[in-house]
């Protein structure tokens, strides 16, 4: 019941009215920058704290014009006018509205956005990072890895020079020079886990045998082809022993048989786990391949619901869980995904190959969540790509990244980004 004896719920639109008021939704895409992301501010009448307005920031990646469609045609209809701090209650209506007609793509991603702008405004009003308010800290620093993409990644194809199609998996083979990542880890793997060690990184993500894939198909792997793929790890392990840790990353693209074969001819190299070398489309397949891999599988930034991962963590189908909280719900259901593993004693990947927002929401979560094992980063990104994008700088230290005191979520969105004449760019407001 309401104060005036009226019921209340998540279903009326304005349930709460305590907090500070949401006026606008706005969005842009980077193209230039990152063309497959989509950048979300949500405006509040809050003023300002400590000099600076109180604005939310958000992020969502993959076909952002579908996302944006869904958040000024569809969500601005429950935001705008609504309680800014009610982020369960957002959270909870767009989540049952949507999935009342099946929306786990686009809406999902448009919901994740709004999830982490949301959190960012609850933690600027309440001068506090994101991780305190979820608990933290249960660390200072949090373990990271490099995912081994190029500044190109993402953003242009180094075959065609043209803006990246949006296949996520089907990134291209980079080309020689610095922080071209994607190349040399197939060029020169060796020079590359030394360079990577002297900055303080003790673990890397190799997409070996994506161009086997590209070459060959998914179906079955020619000796050749084995060869071709197992070799980079043949010589880091030649060069550097086992001071660096490596992983696979397959992009969910062969076939059972394919991937046991790759996953046989991987033992050999110890990997602290292999992901996404089969696409998790049967939770059946999934337990089955963990079953004869002999060695250890993380499951899956390609699963995106709790259900999806509840049925992965009772079919014992995975070693480690990895989560994207730009695509599964944001901070809010990243945590409870996250939770969800923890009870079952399994391990947590925080994704990113994707955005800065990403990133930075993989850090408060494993701020607060003890069971976090590593975050991902591309290093190419966060050098090039990122500072473009947001006003804080990231650094890697010692293979760490410590954990941002700023109140929110760690960063802001440059403001010249949100600007009438870029592509893509809308505005709704109350």
């Amino acid at each position: 019941m309401t104060c005036s004896g009226q019921p209340s719920g998540p279903t009326q639109q304005h349930a709460y009215a305590r907090g500070p008021r949401i006026t606008a939704v706005e969005t842009a895409i980077p193209s230039d920058v990152m063309p497959g992301l989509l950048l979300l501010r949500i405006h509040t009448d809050a003023g300002r704290v400590d000099c600076e307005e109180v604005v939310g920031h958000g992020e969502t990646y993959y076909i952002p014009e579908a996302a944006s469609a869904v958040l000024h045609d569809w969500m601005a209809q429950r935001l705008l006018g609504a309680d800014a701090t009610a982020i369960e209650s957002h959270w909870r209506f767009l989540y049952e509205r949507m999935t009342a007609f099946g929306g786990i793509g686009a809406e999902l991603r448009a919901l994740s956005a709004v999830d982490l702008a949301l959190w960012d405004i609850l933690g600027q009003l309440t001068k506090q990072p994101v991780w305190r308010l979820l608990g933290g800290p249960v660390r200072d620093a949090v373990p990271v890895y490099n995912s081994c993409g190029g500044p190109m990644y993402g953003v242009r194809s180094a075959v065609s020079g043209k803006q990246a199609a949006g296949w996520p998996g089907h990134g291209d083979p980079g080309q020689p020079g610095p922080l071209e990542d994607n190349w040399a880890c197939i060029n020169a793997p060796g020079d590359l886990a030394e360079e990577l060690l002297d900055e303080g990184f003790t673990a890397m993500k190799l997409w070996a045998f994506d161009a086997v894939y590209r070459e060959s198909g998914g179906l079955r792997i020619s000796s050749a082809d084995m060869a071709h793929g197992v070799a980079p790890f043949e010589a880091i392990r030649d060069r550097v022993g086992d001071r660096m840790d490596v992983m696979l990353d397959g992009h969910g693209l062969f076939c059972q048989t394919a991937a046991l074969d790759i996953a046989h001819a991987m033992q050999p190299f110890r990997p602290l786990w292999m992901e996404d070398v089969l696409r998790p489309d049967s939770i059946r397949a999934m337990t089955e391949f963990r079953r004869g891999a002999g060695v250890p599988i993380a499951v899956s930034e390609m699963l995106v619901t709790r259900e999806q991962y509840r049925q992965a963590l009772d079919g014992d189908a995975a070693d480690y869980v990895m989560i994207d909280p730009t695509w599964v719900g944001g901070i809010s259901e990243s945590r409870r995904i996250a939770e969800l593993a923890q009870l079952y004693n399994i391990p947590v990947l925080m994704h990113d190959c994707t955005g800065p927002l990403t990133l930075m929401s993989g850090l408060n979560i494993a701020g607060a969540v003890p069971c976090v094992s590593y975050q991902e980063c591309v290093r190419a990104h966060i050098a090039t790509v990122y500072p473009r994008l947001i006003d804080t700088t990231v650094v890697v230290d010692a293979g760490h990244i410590c954990l941002n005191d700023r109140p929110g979520i760690g960063a802001r969105w440059q403001p010249s980004l949100f600007s009438p004449e870029t592509p893509g760019y809308r505005i709704s407001r109350a």
